[in-house]
């Protein structure tokens, strides 16, 4: 009689009695849910894996569809790969970037920015669609990695080979669709019918591919027009590759070399200059009248803070005198705070501001009156006055830090041409590959990670437990005013994932295994194993990156 071993289900919290060696796909003909939308992969044991993987032990297993996030990053990798196919399939030796995401899709460069006509997007969409209508599965392959570099070698896949060449891994595991090998950087769909929609779209000299929203996973998401943002990733983008850096192998190569203290140099040296323009606008406005408060925006761990301190620096060789308020200072009591719709406070709601008290503090301010500057006490939850005041001098600028600086109804009642807006986020420029790009989020997660390991004692498990509601509360209250920017600034530096490796990978392989957060810690060792390491000492004290390594010249 054959043995068989028990599997758990977290969909139904049901378990089944398997042979052993069924694949996840099998396993999920025979459960008794319903799963809605169909899944694209399963996290078992807390861990992603493709439907095709095989079990031959007990096992907890959670069936994933688009709607969490590790199934719509599945989706998207498959879109992406049948969208390099359509591109092979049709215009052999044309190079396909896929940089990164804006406007609610992938930005894409086609040769390297060469101009796409409306014939040639629409002939890639409809190669597309016939690619998924045909079904083809996603075959994932396991091979010594120099088997795998001979592959890319004859697709001549040179971003590939330098990746692989440097990652120092044994075994790669890539795809084939069709006749077309490629490598992504996580799990993939069974097959190219689970991708059923997207849109196609000439963009700004490039490409936009748009997949559903997890939300509203039956159509193609909203493009959302969001030129600033593009030009400020543009503006790195070129800056890579004048000095001949787009991909992590490109950096792997360059640490290798003994280049890793002039990337540090070039990329500190880029955001002072970056920083020193923005005073420079910021001043000659106020001299003609304007720009009398700034306000700096950003996402969790963008690096707004340490940005400001150096953004006064700048307007102080400009001879005038920065004065800052935290935004964080005029939060309501704790009791008073918004609560989620999981019934949990929402601290990044505006509504957690005392927008009245703040409001009333900054007109008296503007108006020439003396007041006395809250504290937010965040052990007990209430603010606290300790004696320090402010008065606005005829040379004093105004600095508002805070998630919600460009968000209108936080200061409605102060004119336009009084406000100098900053936008500050990690956008991160370099990618693993053509074909894998690094998510903003990633970076300004890991950059979390460390800090409130460091700084607040507080694990990764915690942390990563609690970036979707973080995320969530981005898109609701940050995003969509980041277009409101007068200028936009990139805090990511080129380097400094490679510097962070060494901070979080203890960190994350601290999670347990046992807790569902394990998932995502795993996913970002196994990327951060991409890169070759970096020593932080060449980083000087004033580096925005010090804001979370720690080391840094600045107090916070």
């Amino acid at each position: 009689m054959e043995k068989k071993f028990p599997v758990f289900c977290k969909n139904n919290n049901t378990s089944y009695s398997i042979c052993g060696g069924e694949s996840l796909h099998e396993i999920s003909r025979f459960l008794t849910f319903n799963p809605g939308l169909p899944a694209l992969c399963a996290k078992v044991n807390n861990k992603t894996e493709e439907l095709d993987y095989r079990v031959f032990s007990p096992k907890d297993i959670e069936f994933i569809d688009i709607t969490h996030p590790s199934g719509m990053r599945t989706y998207v990798r498959s879109l992406c790969f049948i969208l390099a196919k359509a591109i092979r399939d049709l215009y052999p030796g044309m190079r396909l970037r896929i940089e990164h995401s804006v406007s609610r899709g992938y930005y894409c460069l086609l040769n390297d920015g060469e101009p796409q006509t409306d014939e040639t997007v629409y002939a890639i969409k409809r190669r597309m669609l016939e690619i998924i209508a045909e079904d083809i599965p996603f075959e994932p392959f396991k091979r010594h990695t120099q088997e795998v570099i001979d592959i890319f070698m004859e697709q001549k896949m040179n971003d590939k080979i330098t990746l692989l060449e440097t990652s120092r891994s044994l075994y790669t595991v890539y795809h084939k669709l069709g006749d077309m090998a490629d490598f992504y950087y996580g799990a993939l769909a069974p097959s190219t019918g689970y991708i059923q929609v997207f849109d196609l779209l000439r963009y700004n000299g490039g490409i936009l591919l748009v997949p559903p929203t997890s939300h509203e996973p039956e159509k193609p998401a909203e493009v959302i027009p969001q030129e600033k943002m593009l030009g400020a990733f543009k503006e790195y983008l070129n800056f890579n590759r004048i000095i001949g850096l787009s991909n992590v192998g490109d950096m792997n190569i360059a640490v290798q070399r003994g280049a890793a203290t002039d990337l540090i140099k070039v990329a500190e040296a880029l955001h002072e200059k970056k920083i020193s323009q923005i005073a420079d606008d910021i001043s000659q406005r106020f001299v003609e009248g304007g720009a009398k408060i700034i306000l700096i925006s950003g996402p969790s761990s963008s690096g707004k803070t340490t940005f400001s301190k150096r953004l006064s620096i700048q307007l102080m060789t400009n001879l005038l005198k920065p004065v800052t308020i935290s935004l964080d200072n005029y939060f309501v009591d704790r009791k008073q705070t918004p609560i989620d719709e999981n019934g949990e406070y929402d601290y990044e709601s505006l509504y957690a501001l005392d927008l009245e008290k703040f409001n009333s503090d900054l007109n008296l301010l503007l108006q020439g009156e003396e007041i006395e500057l809250p504290t937010f006490d965040f052990e007990k939850g209430c603010r606290v006055y300790k004696g320090k005041r402010m008065k606005l001098e005829k040379s004093n600028i105004l600095i508002l830090e805070g998630i919600h600086g460009l968000n209108p109804a936080l200061t409605p009642q102060i004119e336009d041409y009084m406000k100098y807006r900053v936008y500050v986020s990690a956008l991160t420029t370099i990618s693993i590959d053509d074909h894998n790009w690094i998510p903003t989020t990633d970076n300004r997660l890991l950059r979390r990670i460390i800090r409130d390991s460091k700084y607040r004692g507080t694990s990764a498990q915690s942390t990563i437990a609690r970036w979707n509601s973080v995320r969530r509360g981005e898109e609701k209250w940050i995003f969509p005013y980041q277009e409101n920017a007068d200028a936009m600034f990139n805090s990511s530096l080129l380097f400094e994932l490679a510097v962070m490796k060494r901070y979080a990978e203890p960190i994350l392989s601290a999670v347990p295994h046992d807790c569902p957060e394990y998932g995502e810690a795993h996913r970002l060792l196994k990327f951060l194993n991409y890169f070759l390491p970096i020593n932080e000492r060449e980083i000087p004290p004033t580096s925005l990156l010090r804001e979370f390594l720690g080391g840094s010249s600045f107090k916070y």
